[in-house]
């Protein structure tokens, strides 16, 4: 069947709508008409970063959309189902077996080469195969192959356009805290960056009834959002002669138990770690390609007993935690509603002009 794509054609270059062709489902796949599609900073790094022989591709990871067709193999998921995707892990080796989906030992075949084991492709044109199965999905078209273990039913009455983010960046950022750090009340958290990531984390910090939660970041409107959710903010650019480590020792009796990190800027990964209380833990969730090195304080880190590990979507098994996420959002606990503002996918252009500008949180596109 024809379906429509936002195709980007080489590194760095556009994304452009057109259609092409995609291939009815396989037998473990699932053939979704997508409704609404988060944008992420993942989506833009990779068009940016991918080799030149990993394109024409089809990016798009935060999908949400209404099922129309199943494979023959598929339970549990029904034409006219609505549905979350979220990425792709294989369900059979030890650590999908262990709920870690993110480090599942198929990730990159699956989630990255934009092509089935099969070396086969759920797009194509005229001029050939178009790389898709991004994340297991290419959402960013109007109709997404996926595999069906990668795909989470839920309640037709939920805005879709509201959900699409919960596959992945407000996966990441609360499974940072309610997986990996697991605050309690009488702890502290500092999330270094307040966008989508930062802000999910931020939620669920307040959802485990943590009080003192510090959020930092250099646009006022993102700091606004997190005091809205109950953080206290923190503006480097306003600091004077005070380092953000200090300020945020302050603010937290001498420093966090758990941080948050999600810009991938080396200096603030260092400043955060510094931030840290004796025994503290930060949890780093960016990454920038071009930058894949951080600098570490050794003497603080050895004295002070640090810990300093990495997260793949906040250690989360999807099936487990869109579920989880929405049960809390339901309960007024996570309130991530707001943070969304939706475009045409018309308006790729616009949204992702705006993110980076910093004037929204979370751009989604709607068909």
């Amino acid at each position: 069947m024809r379906t429509t794509v936002a195709v980007v054609n080489g590194p760095g270059e556009p994304f452009v709508l057109e259609e092409v062709e995609v291939d009815g489902p396989r037998a473990d796949e699932v053939l979704v008409r997508i409704v609404a599609t988060g944008l992420c900073h993942t989506d833009l790094s990779l068009r940016d970063t991918l080799p030149a022989e990993m394109f024409p591709r089809v990016f798009g990871h935060e999908g949400a959309g209404v099922v129309e067709e199943v494979g023959a193999d598929v339970t549990g998921i029904e034409v006219g189902d609505h549905v979350v995707l979220s990425l792709a892990s294989c369900r059979a080796c030890e650590r999908c077996a262990a709920g870690l989906a993110g480090y599942c030992e198929q990730t990159l075949m699956l989630n990255y080469m934009g092509f089935r084991e099969d070396g086969s492709t759920s797009y194509s044109r005229d001029a050939g195969p178009v790389y898709g199965h991004f994340f297991g999905q290419s959402s960013f078209a109007r109709h997404a192959v996926a595999l069906a273990s990668s795909v989470i039913v839920v309640d037709p009455e939920l805005d879709l356009t509201r959900i699409a983010p919960y596959g992945c960046g407000f996966m990441a950022g609360s499974g940072a805290v309610l997986n990996v750090a697991q605050p309690g009340p009488g702890d502290s958290v500092a999330v270094y960056g307040v966008g989508a990531v930062g802000l999910a984390a931020v939620a669920a910090a307040r959802s485990r009834g943590v009080e003192t939660v510090v959020a930092v970041d250099l646009l006022p409107s993102r700091l606004e959002a997190a005091e809205q959710l109950g953080a206290l903010g923190v503006n480097p650019a306003v600091l004077g002669e005070t380092t953000v480590a200090d300020r945020v020792k302050e603010l937290t009796g001498g420093g966090s138990a758990y941080a948050v990190e999600t810009t991938a800027v080396p200096s603030v990964l260092k400043e955060a770690a510094q931030a840290l209380g004796v025994q503290g833990m930060l949890v780093v969730l960016g990454l920038d390609m071009s930058r894949p090195e951080f600098p570490i304080d050794a003497i603080d880190l050895l004295q002070n007993g640090k810990v300093v590990r990495g997260s793949v979507e906040g250690d989360s098994d999807p099936l487990e935690m869109v579920p989880r996420m929405l049960r809390l959002n339901a309960e007024g606990r996570f309130p991530v509603d707001d943070l969304v503002t939706t475009y045409r996918f018309t308006e790729i252009d616009t949204a992702i002009a705006d993110v980076l500008a910093g004037n929204v949180v979370k751009p989604v596109l709607v068909w």
